[in-house]
């Protein structure tokens, strides 16, 4: 598929690039070329033995073209759980709502409830998402079913998966597809006992691979892990070697100066969810201070039973301003800052190296904002409008690998979305009933 988009405004997000209009072509799953009108006329100069036969030429109509938000951390199927779950402290919304209701869920029902989610994604221009959940070949097979990108990791615990299922999912799914791939982790230093911590480390060190899991997310879990290794859950990760190729953690609210030198000694990547920690009541994460310290911050939405909604415009209002709240200053953390996190940064979290930019030879992973609705004018700065007014409304289209998958609210997922809300449906009263 070829597809030619022009009159466009263009974000590429690389570094020092301001915002131009011109064109973006896309051959198969890659962009061949980004640039303005007139370097487009050289471009075609200089490669006249290229074929610029389009399938498909798009008038964007001076609208914005840019990478697609990467997700960077979810669990896409509990969606079933969404407005069922609500208003209990952490522990409490584990331990009598999700839970219990995981432990009746089959592969098949978390396969079929994963759509939901990825037709959410796709509405808020997400392109890329980092799972984590019960089944993940079930997991891998609705995204590449779908057409979507998607890395998952493991949530190894005392109660479900192992260290052996660990290293079995890391070596079948990464490769297995265009679509899907596998990092190391596991669910969280308090469902886990030592023997899990050691065994996932040797894992780590045999495949020289990051290590990625829930870290910090509240005061509680923080101070039990200190009161049983009299270390935090980042200081005992590091002295197990489950940090020495890099990686990162999910929430990281309660962290202290020490657990922020061993993140920076890394290299490790923080992944706020602001959304699912306010309404946890988890705190607030000091993201000020990881950008002063240099971590590279991303941003995820958490799962949809703890947030309840997929969309990346909501997390990245509420990480600039919980952060002005929690510093009480109204100048901390950037709008073009939280674009980045919500951008490069997850995708450099995620390992996709290649989908972080608009540029020659990366994926054409694209989505088109409407910037001719209210909420997006006057346009006096088109990055502070994305992250301070944007929303969900204003996705136009969103493109995964040269596929248009969302187009002016017509999904191309390879199922109608009757039949996917009927099948959610359907489960949603066989395990709640």
């Amino acid at each position: 598929m070829r597809t030619r988009f022009y009159n466009a405004r263009i974000l590429t997000m690389e570094q020092g690039k301001e915002i131009f209009t011109g064109e973006v072509w896309v051959n198969g799953d890659k962009i061949q070329f980004v640039g303005t009108e007139k370097e487009a006329l050289g471009y075609c100069d200089t490669h006249q033995d290229s074929i610029l036969v389009w399938d498909r030429e798009i008038d964007c109509k001076g609208n914005l073209l840019m990478p697609g938000f990467k997700d960077a951390h979810t669990h896409s199927a509990m969606t079933l759980m969404r407005s069922k779950a609500d208003d209990l402290p952490l522990s409490d919304w584990l331990n009598t709502q999700i839970f219990p209701i995981e432990a009746k869920m089959t592969a098949e029902d978390i396969y079929h409830l994963s759509k939901i989610a990825i037709m959410e994604y796709l509405t808020s221009g997400i392109t890329a998402v980092f799972e984590m959940y019960l089944t993940p070949y079930s997991v891998a097979d609705a995204f590449r079913d779908c057409g979507m990108r998607c890395v998952q990791t493991s949530c190894v615990n005392n109660f479900s998966q192992s260290v052996e299922m660990l290293e079995g999912y890391y070596n079948d799914l990464n490769g297995r597809d265009e679509y899907n791939s596998f990092i190391l982790g596991l669910h969280a230093e308090y469902t886990c006992s030592k023997e899990i911590l050691e065994k996932t480390s040797e894992l780590v060190h045999k495949y020289k691979a990051p290590f990625w899991a829930h870290i910090q997310e509240t005061e509680s879990e923080t101070k039990e892990c200190v009161e049983r290794y009299g270390m935090t859950p980042i200081e005992l990760f590091d002295s197990l070697g489950l940090f020495d190729y890099g990686g990162g953690g999910y929430h990281l609210v309660w962290t202290n100066d020490k657990d922020m030198e061993i993140m920076k000694k890394r290299g490790l990547y923080a992944v706020t969810n602001p959304g699912s920690n306010t309404k946890l009541a988890s705190g607030i994460a000091p993201i000020s201070r990881y950008l002063e310290k240099g971590i590279p911050v991303a941003i995820g939405t958490d799962g949809p039973a703890s947030n309840n909604c997929l969309d990346m415009f909501r997390e990245m209002f509420l990480t600039t301003g919980l952060a002005k709240l929690k510093d009480m200053n109204a100048s901390s953390v950037d709008a073009t800052e939280v674009l980045k996190m919500a951008t490069v940064n997850g995708a450099h979290a995620m390992g996709l190296t290649d989908c972080d930019y608009l540029a020659e030879g990366k994926k054409a992973d694209i989505i088109m904002l409407d910037l001719y609705q209210p909420n997006m004018q006057p346009i006096n700065n088109i990055v502070k409008n994305i992250v301070y007014s944007g929303s969900k409304s204003n996705v136009m289209l969103t493109m995964i690998g040269g596929i248009i998958r969302y187009e002016n609210g017509k999904f191309n997922i390879g199922a109608e979305p009757a039949d996917i809300y009927a099948k959610a449906e359907e489960i949603g009263k066989r395990l709640y009933s």
